[in-house]
């Protein structure tokens, strides 16, 4: 009985960590085909470009919406075949959770959990453009998160190169 009340006196203090899904969307989808019909009588060897960036932004109280925005063209010699913009979004509770371990829950954990809707919304739009589906492969969020603080670290100490942006692209 003494140490349940030592317990709760030691706790008191501290605010009760929390996390959850409150709700996952799709807040937006673009497909563009320019090159439709031409493009369907080509070989098909395209260059494909990913683009990857994630934002988040209060809404109220302990909610946040993270939106995870995938961009893929496809390329033959110089042409866009096609374009597919995604951007995956859900409301997550994060409470008891400050600083630098909120902002890293929020570009990791949180984008973990969207890419997967993201990456089949993506494969289902370019298959109704009757294009073979991208198969994204798998991302590490954690690794873009430690190069965003790196690149944030060396542009501190050197300011008049630049400014540190939140995209992360891959190829």
């Amino acid at each position: 009985m003494a140490e349940q009340e030592q317990e709760k006196a030691g706790n008191a203090g501290q605010t009760q960590q929390q996390f959850a899904t409150h709700r996952i969307y799709l807040k937006d989808l673009s497909f563009e085909s320019p090159m439709s019909p031409k493009v369907f009588s080509s070989e098909w060897k395209p260059a494909m470009n990913v683009d990857l960036n994630t934002r988040s932004s209060l809404i109220d109280g302990d909610d946040y919406e993270v939106v995870l925005t995938i961009t893929v063209t496809a390329k033959v010699e110089d042409e866009t075949v096609f374009l597919i913009e995604v951007q995956q979004a859900g409301v997550f509770l994060v409470k008891g959770v400050a600083g630098d371990d909120r902002r890293r829950l929020l570009s990791t954990v949180c984008p973990n959990m969207l890419f997967p809707y993201a990456r089949e919304a993506i494969d289902s739009v370019a298959t109704r453009g009757t294009f073979p589906a991208p198969m994204l492969a798998p991302v590490n969020f954690d690794a873009l998160f430690q190069q965003a603080l790196q690149r944030a670290r060396e542009q501190a100490q050197s300011p008049a190169e630049g400014s540190a942006t939140g995209d992360a692209t891959t190829h």
